[in-house]
Formats: C-alpha cells, sequence, structure tokens
C-alpha cells in the first residue's frame, strides 16, 4: 500500500506555472511544531475566542444563531442554487470533453488505494453521520408534515403516483448537487499538487488567476477561510452526531441525553479520534474507514431484507426515475412555492456541503492520484449518488410502509419526526420495529460513533495541512491541536443554541467560500488544458 507522501515544488514551472516558491519557507517552527505563518495563528485565535464568547454569552449565542441561519438561507437562496448548478454542469463537462483523459499525477501514474479502499475512504468522509441522521427523518418529514410548503416542489405524496416524492426530495440533498462541489474542490487540489507541484492548500488552486501572490495576502485569506468552512462544516455533522448518540444510549439504555451527555461524549469520542490521528493516514483513517463500510453494509441490507428487497428496488427505480424527471425544476432558485422546503432545507444543505467542500475536497485529493479525470468524476458524482438514493429509498421507505400499513406500527416515527420533532430519534424508532432490537441499536450506535470518530480525524488532518502550508507530513502535535479544538467548537455551538447554532455556524461559512469553489472550476479548467496539451 502506497503512503500518501507529500508531494514537493518543482514541477510547476515545466507544467506552464512558473513559481519560485519553496514549500515552507513562511513556517515558522516553534516547539517542533511547522506552523504555516500566518493562516495557524489568524484560524487559531479566532475559533478559540469564539469558543470562549460562544460559552460565556449562550443564551446570546442561541438567539444570535436561531436568526442567522434563516436569514441566511432566505436572503441567498438563489446564489447558493446557481452556484451548485453551475458547478455540476462543470463536472458533466468534464466527463466529455477530452480533458477527461488527464491522469491525476501525470501520465503513468498509479492508484495509490484500490478501488474497494478508495471507495471506502470516500464514502466514510463524504457522507459519515448524515445517512443515519437523516435516512429516515427526511423522506418521512416530507411525506407527512403539514402544510404543502415542505413537500418538494409542492407536489402532494398523497396523490397517486407521487407517493415517492419525499424520497425524491431527499436524494435531490444527497446527490448530484451536493457531491459536484466535492468534485471541483478534489480534483482542483489533486491537479495542482499533483500534476503542477504545488503545495495541497486551497491557495494552490489560484495560481492562474493571482501568480506569486498566492504566497502572500491573498493565498493567507483564501487558507483561512477554508479553514473557518471546513472546521464549522465539520461541527455541525459531529453535533449531529453526538445528539443521535445521546438519543440512542437513552432509547436503548435509559441514559438521559442531558447537555452533560452530550459534552462527555464528544470529549469521549474526540478523544478515540486522537488516537486514530496519531495514527496516521494508511494504520488510523483507512482502517477505520474500512470498518465503517463493513457495519454500514450489514446494516443497510438488515434493513433491505426485512423492508423486501423487491419492494424496496422497485421503489428505488421509481425514485431515480422521478429524480432525474424533477431535478431541472429543483435546481430552479426563482418562483418557488414549496418553501419550508425549499429555504429551510436545500439552501441549508447547499451552504452545508460547500462548508464541508475544504475538507472532504481535500481528502478526496490525497487519497485520487493516479485516477483519470473522468474516473475521478464518475466515481465521486454519480456512484455516491446511486448509493445515497438507495440508502434513502430503504430506510425512508421502510419508515413510509410502516406509517402507512395501519397497524401502528410507524407512530413512533410519526412521533419523533412530525408531531414533537426529535430527529435524532428517527432511526431508532424504524430499528424498534425490527427483530433483535437489543443487538441492533448497539451495533448502531458504534456505527455512528465510528462515522464520528472517521470525520473529526479526517478533518483534522485537513485542517493541519491547510494550516501548514501544504504540508502533509506536519508534526503530530498540530493534529492534536485542531482535532481538539473541533470538539470544543461542537461542545460551544451544542450549548450556545443547539441544532440552530451547528447549522447557523455552517451557512455562514459555506456562502462566502461558495465564490471561491467557483473560481475553483476555471482554475482547475486552466491545469487540465494545459495537460492536455
Amino acid at each position: 500500500m502506497a503512503n500518501l507522501e507529500n508531494p514537493g515544488p518543482g514541477t510547476a514551472e515545466s507544467s506552464g506555472f512558473e513559481t519560485d516558491y519553496q514549500l515552507g519557507q513562511d513556517n515558522i517552527r516553534p516547539f517542533g511544531l511547522d506552523i504555516h505563518n500566518p493562516v495557524f495563528v489568524i484560524s487559531g485565535l479566532v475559533i478559540i475566542a469564539f469558543v470562549l464568547l460562544a460559552l460565556a454569552n449562550q443564551e446570546a449565542s442561541a438567539e444570535f444563531f436561531g436568526w442567522l441561519r434563516p436569514f441566511l438561507t432566505r436572503e441567498f437562496d438563489w446564489f447558493l442554487v446557481i452556484a451548485v448548478d453551475i458547478m455540476l454542469i462543470f463536472c458533466l463537462a468534464l466527463v466529455v470533453l477530452p480533458v477527461g483523459g488527464v491522469r491525476i499525477g501525470g501520465k503513468d501514474a498509479v492508484p495509490d488505494y484500490s478501488y474497494p479502499a478508495w471507495i471506502a475512504m470516500l464514502f466514510a468522509a463524504g457522507i459519515g453521520i448524515g445517512l443515519l441522521f437523516f435516512g429516515v427523518l427526511e423522506p418521512v418529514y416530507y411525506t407527512y408534515a403539514e402544510g404543502g410548503a415542505a413537500h418538494p416542489l409542492g407536489i402532494d405524496p398523497s396523490t397517486p403516483g407521487n407517493e415517492n416524492i419525499g424520497i425524491v426530495g431527499t436524494v435531490h440533498h444527497w446527490g448530484l448537487g451536493g457531491w459536484c462541489v466535492y468534485a471541483v474542490v478534489g480534483l482542483t487540489l489533486a491537479v495542482y499538487t499533483y500534476n503542477k507541484g504545488l503545495p495541497m492548500t486551497l491557495r494552490s488552486a489560484f495560481y492562474p488567476i493571482l501568480g506569486e501572490r498566492i504566497w502572500g495576502w491573498w493565498g493567507h485569506i483564501i487558507d483561512t477561510l477554508a479553514v473557518f468552512a471546513t472546521l464549522f462544516g465539520l461541527t455541525t455533522s459531529l453535533g449531529l452526531g453526538a445528539k443521535q448518540i445521546a438519543a440512542g444510549l437513552n432509547d436503548v439504555f435509559g441514559i438521559e441525553p442531558s447537555n452533560t451527555v452530550v459534552v462527555v461524549l464528544i470529549i469521549g469520542i474526540t478523544a478515540v479520534a486522537l488516537g486514530s490521528v496519531l495514527m496516521g493516514m494508511d494504520k488510523g483513517v483507512k482502517r477505520l474507514s474500512e470498518i465503517n463500510m463493513i457495519m454500514a453494509v450489514a446494516l443497510f441490507f438488515f434493513v433491505l431484507i426485512l423492508a423486501g428487497i423487491g419492494s424496496t428496488l422497485a421503489r428505488f427505480g421509481d425514485v431515480m426515475v422521478q429524480y432525474v424527471m424533477h431535478l431541472p425544476a429543483l435546481n430552479n432558485p426563482f418562483g418557488r412555492e414549496d418553501t419550508s422546503y425549499f429555504h429551510g432545507w436545500t439552501t441549508f444543505y447547499w451552504a452545508w456541503w460547500i462548508a464541508w467542500s475544504p475538507f472532504v475536497g481535500m481528502f478526496i485529493a490525497r487519497i485520487s492520484r493516479g485516477r483519470t479525470v473522468r474516473e475521478f468524476i464518475l466515481f465521486v458524482l454519480i456512484a455516491p449518488t446511486i448509493v445515497c438514493a438507495l440508502w434513502m429509498t430503504t430506510f425512508g421507505g421502510a419508515a413510509i410502509n410502516m406509517i402507512e400499513g395501519g397497524t401502528g406500527a410507524g407512530d413512533g416515527i410519526t412521533a419523533v419526526v412530525v408531531d414533537a420533532y426529535k430527529p435524532e430519534l428517527a432511526l431508532f424508532r424504524l430499528l424498534d420495529q425490527y427483530p433483535l432490537y437489543s443487538i441492533i441499536a448497539p451495533i448502531s450506535l458504534v456505527l455512528i460513533i465510528v462515522f464520528f470518530v472517521t470525520s473529526s480525524d479526517s478533518g483534522s488532518l485537513v485542517i493541519d495541512t491547510i494550516t501548514a502550508g501544504g504540508k502533509i507530513d506536519a508534526p503530530v502535535a498540530q493534529r492534536v491541536f485542531w482535532c481538539t479544538l473541533e470538539g470544543l467548537v461542537a461542545i460551544a455551538l451544542l450549548l450556545g443554541g443547539g441544532l440552530s447554532a451547528l447549522q447557523g455556524a455552517a451557512v455562514s461559512t459555506g456562502i462566502p467560500f461558495t465564490l471561491v469553489v467557483l473560481a475553483m472550476c476555471w482554475c482547475v479548467y486552466l491545469a487540465l488544458r494545459s495537460e492536455e496539451r
């Protein structure tokens, strides 16, 4: 198994991107660290100040974030949707254009990881906790929440032929629109690192536009913004995972899901993530990702078999057909009547995916050397969309079948999704209706925890790379610092506003970073065109 060695400088000039930058020239090394000055200092100090202020002013934080998220998703809905539309069209174009044959790392590059290992790490980083948290929640909510504004495109699910529109709306959020953001960022970083010899950091992508200025304050600003987006996007998922684990502990073992329990969970799981970080990419993240994949596949087949393989696959086919049919309308930001679905969910999701994109994009870039551009796009864009759709159809469809069955089996699901709205319990209310709940529920908890850990340690590795100026082999102490800070931010947001604070933080960093991702489309095209020649 090949290690992810640091791609050094020196090939940029021969590729048409002349630069005299020497990797690490701006780094300072106090106490044996390798800090890219001033990105590490500014990012670290601002985030520490945020944690202290949020913890010291929890009521004010809750009020502020409670206002922030709906304001941003309402005012910037058109911008986010149009931006994602552009990214999706761009990715699809790369598949058919001649530049799709360019190989990441050069013509003679070979993949560092096998297909199973590559796909396992891709999924563990890119979706993680979200599938377990939203797999039951979203389809049920879009199908049964009162008012047509919650239904995707305002289509009534009770109308014959539209029974699966709630699942279609869910697939929209976990399909092409989200993964195209990851594809743009990941491909750009991979090409500029492995083909152009530049450091693996966000600023490198802007060399065709900014030239040598990327090594100055323009570059510092881009990388600092990437750190903020990554950290707050990541802590949203960590917070959701902590709340779901706490709810599961209460459901299975009767442990009261108080703030104290959630804080202890974050601290404990962050400690486990630190152990994985210390082991490194090949021993830590890779092994956990493969374990994660095995457990997730086992849970999937458990639900699939009990829900009915034939009926689920038939429903999946209908969902995919409707998804393609409704995709243009779902991607249209203007004249929408489904305001609850559009503002409360879609625009938040796009901002959240974009906030996650430095993290997942860089992680995917690091594991994708040796793949062609066409292969990269197809695997990062199309394959995850199909798998996510199958997951949502299986879990969401099983929940809807229980509710529609009229036997009362789905009452618990409706109670926590529609009535009382306790989304962290949706998965457990579904599993509670199946045999072996006392075994399956603890296994699901372990799966959520492992997803939690892989997200945390992968995120800390990525942030560490950015703040070390693109160096992959930065000192371990820095990874420990960022992994610890992720846990502290998640705690501060949960105590200072709960779910609204988590979502508000992700949206507030995702919107400005959208401009960066859009610019990366043009930058990576310039790089690929020069490689093709």
